[in-house]
């Protein structure tokens, strides 16, 4: 649990959580929080409008989803939507190691990388098992 200090500690993004809260909160509470590259976001609201399907996310709840986030290469514009529900972030015992600078760039630009579709059929298995799973 964070700190009386760190929890009432106001960041310019929000206030400070510690992994131990998500995961009891995602426990309790109807909400689903997220952690992703050590910022908390509350994405309850854009269950119904996630592209991927409200499961991914709630797969997710009271978790780091930074892998799988990075996994399917979300669009810039994905990124920039993620700072209205961005509530907070970790507190610095909680965080990890932000490898932001190795993030793919998913934009297109880089003529390096000819395809930004390679991971669908990785997003597609995933997803498929999952689905299975749930049904069994």
């Amino acid at each position: 649990m964070a700190t009386k200090d760190e929890s009432a500690a106001a960041t310019s993004t929000g206030r400070l959580f510690t992994r131990e809260e998500l995961a009891k909160h995602s426990e309790y509470s109807g909400n689903t929080w997220i952690i992703i590259h050590n910022n908390v976001y509350d994405v309850t609201p854009f269950l119904m409008e996630h592209p991927g399907g409200e499961e991914v996310l709630l797969e997710q709840n009271g978790r780091d989803a930074t892998e799988p986030f990075e996994d399917i290469g979300h669009s810039t514009d994905a990124r920039q939507m993620m700072d209205k529900y961005k509530m907070g972030e970790l507190v610095e015992a909680d965080r990890t190691k932000d490898n932001s600078k190795e993030r793919k760039d998913w934009s297109g630009k880089n003529s390096e990388d000819s395809s930004r579709y390679d991971l669908l059929p990785i997003f597609l298995l995933r997803y498929f098992r999952n689905l299975t799973l749930t049904v069994l």
